[in-house]
C-alpha cells in the first residue's frame, strides 16, 4: 500500500479539487489516501457540534470515495482517539473529558464518557466508508498522558505506569471495532508505543496484534523498536512528510524529496523494519501532507505547493529510488522542465492541479516582502520626509513627496492585483475562512504596510 495522508485539520480542499488530484495520485503509484477528515466529516445528531461550518456534506463523502474508487484508490478514514482531538475537546460539552483540564489535547482514558464518545465518533465514520477495509486510529502524540489526578490515581492503584496505561486504552478501541465491524484491519501511529517499556508489551501489549503500527516521519528508521519484536505485525508500516513545514515560508521542496525516502529504502539489513520488509506480503508506505501541526496551529504548505515533492516521493517508492526513470514520471505527469534534489527546487511552468498557485506562492515568498522593505526602507525621500512622524501629523513636502509617489503607487497597484488573482485562484481550491488566513498569514503583513503608506500619501 502506498498511502498519501490527506491531513485536513483546518484546510481541506474543495471536492472539486480533488477530483483533479485523485487520478494525479494514481498516475503517480499511490493506490490509497489516508483520509483525517477531523472537523470537515459531516457528524450528525448529538456530535454535530464537531462540523466546521464548512464541513464536506454526506454527498461529499460519497463523492470522494466514488472518485477514489474510479482512480484505484483504497479510502483509508482517519480517526484519532487519543492525542490530537482538539477540535472535540475544544468544545465546552467535552471539556470533562481532558487528560488535564486546561489543554485540550488528550483524552482521558478513565472518564466512562470518553468511550463512549469515541465509539459514536468512529461509528458514524466507519459507517459512511463501508468501503473500506482498513481503518486508523492515529494514537499519536497524546501529550500530557499521566498528569491528570484520575490517571495517577490510577496508576497508584494499579502499580502500572504511563504505557500500561496506553495500551489499555488502545485494546478498548481494537475490541470495540474488532466486535462491532468484524474484518476491519487497523493501522496507528508508533510514536507513543516506541515509549513504552518492553514489560508493558508483553503485558498489556498481547492485545494489539490486531493493529499494524505505523512509524512518523520522526522515527529514526534504522533503529528496532520493541514493538516489532513484540507485536505480530504483518508487515513493515512507514510514514514520510511530503509537505509539513510549520510555517509555509519556502517553495522549495522539503527534505522529504530529497532525502528521507531514499535513505528509507536503503534501510541496513539488520534493521527492524528491513526485516520486516522482506518477511512482510504487504508493505504500508504513508506520504503525510499536512495542513497544520494541530487544530491551533498555522496553516502548513498548502495542497497544490506540496505536490511536486509528493510526486517524487511516490515515484522512489515506485522505482525503489529517484531513479532517472522516476525522474522522468515526475517531469512528465507534472510538466515540469527538470528537479533538482540538492537544492530543493524545480522548474517550469509545470501543468499540475493548482500549478497557478504554486507559481503564485513562489512570487510571495520570492519578492513581496522584500519589494516592499526595499522601497519602505531605502527609499531616502520616504525615510527624510515621510517619516512616521510625518505622516501621523499629515504634513510633508509636495517637492520631496512626488519624489518616491508614482514609485510607490506603481508598486501598489501591481500587488494589489497580484494579490486580487491570487485570491481568485484560491477560492477555487479552498473555502472562505482559508484565503482568509493564508492571506493573513503570508500577504498582509508585508501588503499592509504598503497600504498604510499609500494611504497616508494620497
Amino acid at each position: 500500500m502506498r498511502l498519501v495522508h490527506l491531513d485536513l485539520k483546518g484546510a481541506a480542499p474543495r471536492v472539486s479539487y480533488l477530483e483533479q488530484v485523485f487520478p494525479l495520485l494514481s498516475q503517480l503509484g499511490a493506490n490509497g489516501v489516508l483520509m483525517e477528515y477531523e472537523d470537515m466529516f459531516p457528524f450528525k445528531g448529538e456530535l454535530e457540534i464537531l462540523r466546521s461550518p464548512y464541513a464536506y456534506s454526506e454527498e461529499d463523502i460519497e463523492r470522494i470515495q466514488q472518485l477514489a474508487e474510479q482512480h484505484k484508490l483504497e479510502v483509508v478514514p482517519l480517526v484519532q482517539t487519543f492525542g490530537h482531538v482538539e477540535f472535540i475537546l475544544k468544545h465546552e460539552k467535552y471539556q470533562h473529558l481532558r487528560e488535564v483540564e486546561r489543554f485540550p489535547n488528550s483524552f482521558n482514558p478513565h472518564v466512562p464518557g470518553t468511550l463512549a464518545l469515541l465509539k459514536s465518533i468512529l461509528s458514524q465514520v466507519i459507517e459512511k466508508h463501508r468501503r473500506s477495509t482498513w481503518i486508523h486510529i492515529g494514537a499519536d502524540e497524546v501529550f500530557h498522558l499521566g498528569e491528570g489526578m484520575d490517571s495517577k490515581n490510577w496508576m497508584s492503584h494499579n502499580k502500572g505506569d504511563v504505557g500500561t496505561m496506553y495500551l489499555k486504552h488502545i485494546k478498548e478501541i481494537l475490541g470495540f471495532l474488532t466486535a462491532q465491524y468484524w474484518g476491519l484491519q487497523v493501522l496507528m501511529w508508533d510514536d507513543m508505543l516506541r515509549k513504552i517499556s518492553v514489560g508493558a508489551l508483553r503485558g498489556e501489549g498481547t492485545g494489539t496484534a490486531l493493529v499494524a503500527p505505523v512509524p512518523g516521519s520522526s522515527a529514526a528508521p534504522t533503529l528496532c523498536p520493541p514493538w516489532q519484536a513484540l507485536l505480530p505485525v504483518p508487515a513493515g508500516a512507514h510514514a514520510l512528510p511530503c509537505g509539513s513545514q510549520r510555517n509555509m515560508r519556502s517553495l522549495r521542496l522539503p527534505p522529504a524529496a530529497g532525502t528521507n525516502v531514499p535513505s528509507l529504502l536503503s534501510v541496513p539489513a539488520e534493521s527492524g523494519i528491513a526485516k520486516h520488509s522482506r518477511a512482510g506480503t504487504v508493505q504500508r508506505w504513508c506520504l503525510s501532507l499536512s495542513c497544520r501541526y494541530d487544530h491551533y496551529s498555522v496553516l502548513c504548505e498548502l495542497l497544490p505547493v506540496s505536490i511536486p515533492s509528493l510526486a517524487i516521493c511516490l515515484q522512489t517508492l515506485v522505482n525503489g529510488g529517484f531513479t532517472e526513470e522516476a525522474k522522468r514520471k515526475v517531469l512528465d505527469v507534472l510538466g515540469l522542465e527538470s528537479v533538482q534534489l540538492e537544492q530543493s527546487t524545480c522548474e517550469g511552468r509545470g501543468a499540475f492541479p493548482g500549478v497557478e498557485i504554486y507559481h503564485m506562492v513562489e512570487q510571495v515568498n520570492g519578492h513581496l516582502k522584500e519589494s516592499i522593505l526595499k522601497a519602505l526602507e531605502e527609499e531616502s525621500a520616504i525615510k527624510g520626509w515621510f517619516s512616521p512622524y510625518h505622516r501621523k501629523r499629515q504634513f510633508g513636502n509636495p517637492r520631496n513627496m512626488e519624489s518616491f509617489g508614482s514609485k510607490v503607487l506603481k508598486l501598489h497597484d501591481d500587488w494589489e492585483s497580484f494579490v486580487r488573482d491570487l485570491h481568485a485562484q484560491l477560492d477555487r481550491i479552498y473555502f472562505p475562512d482559508i484565503v482568509e488566513e493564508w492571506m493573513e498569514e503570508n500577504v498582509n503583513p508585508y501588503l499592509d504596510q504598503l497600504r498604510d503608506l499609500v494611504r497616508d500619501y494620497r
